[in-house]
């Protein structure tokens, strides 16, 4: 072995292996035209994530419910039977629309329901959820959202207005004309869940399958043999074989250990949540090594989320219908926390108050 330095070399690194690059973004802001228009491009591949995952499914629709599940209530009678009338395509009610609402805005980033009043005395008559691929935002030349235009099949296209349209925005940024939806945020890590649970259940099921190991080379025994074999599995019959033991044997497929596949698992599962946003915890999941405090303090900090949410809702229906709700809120558990800490010996706050 040559040993001198002046003969050593290195690796190109800085073409071979390229970096990590986080790729720019523009808005979808538009100004000048007298009529700029915006179509939801990502609505179906958005819905296709959330009705195909169901770990994606399941959190947004418990986020939902997490917001609405205490009910509302309206200030006065009057709106209240103006609400409790509201029946959708037929068998729609007020709460169940707005769980609906809340639900596409979150994965699709802006939600739509019609708004449909009578037209002598402009009350509130019903309400009608909207497709979201169907609708195309459009603005004027100083960027205001003007009206919306309702695609209704074979190039037709509804117009409707401003006031007709209960719309709800997931936490717009920058000039945006639209909402931004949580499921660009997740794409990734919903992939590579859905791509390792695949591998996974592929190499169990495999492991099923036994290989056979024989001393034959004549084609047509060996394809009568196959045939043979794939039907004595599929029946669950007894494989009768016209050879020495020494001249074939059986061999089972072994599947790897499983320990690396839960923590890869554990890992995107985790990443999921905290790029959704919301706490596992919170819409009653279960973390590793979770305990009774950590669950409550868990819950008592992302209180504020859901605050939020009820909070826009709420303004948006106010601002929008014209009606009040006060959507109810689950009870808070600082008086839960403060009362587990007044019970330890020497503690005032949250914290010991020893721990500097």
């Amino acid at each position: 072995m040559n040993s001198n330095l002046a003969y050593t070399s290195t690796t190109d690194f800085a073409s071979g292996v390229p970096n990590v690059t986080i790729a720019s973004k523009t808005t979808d802001g538009q100004y000048g035209s007298k009529e700029n228009r915006w179509n939801n491009p990502d609505a179906s591949k958005y819905y296709g994530y959330y009705y195909n995952v169901g770990e994606f499914r399941s959190a947004i629709e418990s986020f939902a419910i997490r917001v609405l599940g205490w009910g509302y209530e309206t200030l006065n009678a009057r709106d209240k039977v103006i609400l409790d009338h509201v029946q959708g395509t037929g068998k729609d009610t007020f709460w169940g629309l707005i769980f609906n609402h809340l639900c596409v805005k979150k994965f699709n980033g802006d939600a739509y329901t019609q708004i449909i009043r009578d037209k002598d005395s402009g009350v509130l008559i019903n309400m009608k959820s909207l497709d979201p691929k169907r609708i195309t935002h459009v603005t004027n030349e100083k960027g205001l959202l003007s009206h919306y235009m309702y695609s209704q099949g074979e190039g037709e296209e509804k117009r409707l207005e401003l006031n007709e349209v209960l719309h709800s925005m997931n936490n717009r940024i920058l000039d945006e004309p639209h909402g931004t939806a949580v499921t660009s945020a997740i794409e990734w890590v919903i992939e590579a869940m859905q791509e390792s649970a695949k591998d996974q259940r592929r190499l169990m099921h495999y492991s099923s399958v036994r290989v056979l190991y024989v001393d034959e080379s004549d084609t047509t025994r060996l394809n009568q043999l196959k045939t043979e074999l794939a039907a004595g599995i599929k029946n669950g019959n007894v494989l009768l074989l016209t050879c020495k033991p020494e001249e074939a044997k059986f061999e089972d497929l072994v599947v790897p250990p499983i320990d690396a596949f839960i923590r890869y698992q554990s890992w995107l599962e985790n990443k999921f949540y905290s790029e959704l946003g919301i706490s596992k915890v919170a819409i009653g999941g279960t973390t590793e090594n979770n305990t009774e405090a950590s669950a409550k303090t868990n819950v008592f900090i992302t209180e504020p989320v859901w605050i939020k949410e009820i909070t826009e809702l709420e303004q948006d229906i106010w601002n929008q219908i014209g009606i009040k709700i006060k959507i109810n809120k689950q009870p808070s558990l600082m008086d839960n926390m403060q009362s587990d800490e007044a019970a330890n010996t020497g503690q005032t706050k949250l914290q010991y108050k020893g721990a500097q």
